[in-house]
């Protein structure tokens, strides 16, 4: 969850806050542009394109332990280091590309997760091949996002059964740095779970079902 990653006392028990333009928003996002923007026209909207779903899991992945805005302000440098994070490409990755990896200060250099990322890129081909990974992801929710319209953040959970289910399985096929709470961030993000509180003006937009 988002309100976790930058400071979980100061996001603890929250309720959306107004902001200069008039709209209330999720605590959470705070007065940085970029993140009032992702905020906004991202976090919660259903995500179902199988690139951007990968290049969502593998970002969240290299939050672990960071805050979200640091992955936020990077996130060019690492669709310029991951080859727009193209699973084809990246599953082609060898040790020569993850020692210049390892190099690029323009992305999060840590070598576990950029090994990762080849890993989950090599897992992500077998299935798209075999049913699409949209499919296979959105499987888990019955195809349509969970709605929930917490009043503050204490309602929001961290983890919950159907992201650990998606997170074992994915564990299985090979991906990496997919842990029950990554996964229900990851949920979240791509619009799998709408978690916007009920005053966020982001609540009161329609929610796609389709």
């Amino acid at each position: 969850m988002v309100k976790e990653r930058e400071n979980p006392r100061a996001w603890r028990d929250a309720a959306a806050r107004l902001h200069a333009d008039g709209l209330a928003r999720c605590p959470w996002a705070g007065a940085d542009a970029l993140y009032v923007a992702y905020h906004d026209d991202e976090w919660g909207r259903p995500e179902r394109d199988a690139r951007a779903l990968y290049e969502k899991l593998i970002l969240d992945g290299f939050q672990a332990g960071l805050s979200w805005i640091t992955i936020l302000r990077r996130r060019e440098g690492f669709r310029a280091a991951f080859a727009g994070f193209d699973p084809a490409v990246v599953a082609r990755f060898d040790a020569a590309d993850v020692e210049a990896l390892m190099r690029n200060e323009a992305i999060i250099r840590n070598r576990a997760k950029i090994q990762g990322a080849v890993a989950s890129a090599r897992a992500f081909l077998e299935i798209e091949e075999r049913q699409g990974f949209s499919d296979y992801l959105w499987g888990f929710v019955d195809g349509r996002p969970i709605v929930n319209r917490p009043r503050t953040t204490a309602d929001i959970a961290t983890e919950t059964e159907t992201s650990r289910r998606l997170s074992k399985d994915l564990k299985s096929r090979g991906f990496a740095f997919c842990g029950p709470t990554i996964v229900y961030a990851f949920m979240q993000a791509v619009g799998m779970v709408d978690d916007h509180l009920v005053d966020c003006h982001c609540a009161q937009r329609s929610t796609e079902r389709a």
